[in-house]
């Protein structure tokens, strides 16, 4: 593979061009419909995501629902803004439809030095047929805020979320995906963070097949990222997760930690986490994890990792991916002082879980989110 060498930091913003990063663009026509023999696609079945990939003349959109207030601003954007405002063009075919035959694009404004103490909510829901949003969200700088989306009902959904994050400020995002039985869900999701600032990301993908693109980047020295994921795959479930993070300016800190369950036959998870220390990044600290934990006979996680470093003058790097089934120690321990089976597995589970929720920071979301782990048990492991 080969890495463009990088002689500053403004430099550093270009996306590298390999097999791992394809270039970006905003014309239809440089993301080919793919086979499935490309490096990005070859754990996805693309046969399942056609519905994103086909260009569609009877296209509606999600009933989306908002709670906000003063000094939160949404409004509309034309093509040209969007594109704009965005971190990078789209990098594949799925977000590239998404940009460019969406009915709405919409652009999220907190404005600078603001602090929103409640959530800002947005609450979207499918009523089947096909969908497309490009939105964006910028935080000015030295705001605070926390934002949540929440995904529902059916469709065949393709998104492209740009985030731009300004010096010193404060997001807290968190996005969920939690989608009945037959949805299709694929889109490309772009973090810029601002110098000095401090981004913390959720994302929780409970239902439907998903393929989500997650990209960060830093627009200066002194950022911090944390990116944190729950997914729990069903039979015959595909859920996707691919990450990039790129370490494009020195002093900037990231930890990735995913976690997955899978449940019933053909149940899939797939987790790509791929972290770039440029040679301009000098004195950063990178760590991604990804867990699973497979619960029955016939589900598949497949976890890659990956680091790629052109500089040894940094503070720390690591990466690790795990997968298996119920701690066995962890089982007995419980099961010898007297829980019943049952209980102990759900609590293995449970406390597998538990770190990424309560990242969450949001009480409400947090007990929605236990509760829906909790019915997702029920079904191999038992209810309590």
């Amino acid at each position: 593979m080969t890495i463009t060498d990088v002689p500053n930091v403004s430099a550093a913003l270009e996306r590298l061009e390999s097999h791992l990063h394809p270039t970006p663009s905003w014309a239809l026509e440089d993301h080919p419909m793919p086979t499935g023999r490309e490096e990005t696609w070859r754990f996805t079945p693309v046969r399942r995501f056609q519905p994103l990939l086909d260009v569609v003349a009877d296209l509606g959109t999600l009933d989306w629902d908002a709670s906000f207030s003063d000094p939160v601003v949404v409004t509309d954007l034309t093509v040209d803004e969007a594109r704009a405002l965005a971190v990078e063009a789209p990098i594949d075919r799925i977000a590239a439809l998404a940009s460019e035959q969406t009915i709405h694009r919409t652009h999220i404004q907190i404005p600078a030095d603001a602090d929103v103490a409640e959530p800002v909510t947005f609450v979207a829901k499918g009523q089947g047929g096909h969908a497309r949003d490009a939105y964006v969200l910028s935080v000015g700088a030295n705001a605070r805020a926390t934002v949540v989306v929440r995904f529902q009902g059916e469709a065949f959904y393709a998104e492209k979320l740009d985030v731009l994050v300004g010096d010193g400020a404060t997001l807290n995002l968190i996005t969920i995906q939690e989608w009945d039985a037959g949805t299709v869900h694929g889109g490309q999701r772009s973090i810029l963070v601002g110098r000095d600032a401090t981004v913390k990301s959720v994302t929780v993908s409970l239902g439907g097949d998903i393929r989500l693109q997650e990209d960060s980047r830093f627009a200066g020295p002194g950022g911090s990222l944390e990116q944190f994921g729950l997914y729990f795959a069903d039979a015959g479930q595909h859920i996707e997760h691919r990450l990039f993070v790129d370490h494009n300016a020195p002093h900037t800190k990231s930890n990735v930690d995913y976690r997955g369950a899978l449940q019933g036959q053909d149940a899939h998870s797939v987790w790509v986490g791929d972290v770039l220390i440029r040679k301009v990044a000098e004195g950063i600290e990178t760590y991604e994890s990804n867990k699973n934990l497979v619960l029955t006979e016939g589900a598949r996680a497949d976890s890659v990792p990956n680091l790629e470093i052109e500089t040894g003058e940094i503070a720390g790097a690591g990466h690790s991916s795990t997968t298996g089934r119920f701690d066995d120690e962890h089982l007995f321990y419980l099961t010898s002082r007297g829980i019943d089976p049952v209980e102990a597995k759900r609590l293995v589970v449970m406390g597998f879980f538990v770190d990424i929720i309560r990242r969450v920071g949001v009480p409400a979301i947090e007990e929605r989110l236990l509760a829906e782990v909790e019915r997702e048990l029920a079904v191999t492991v038992g209810a309590r």
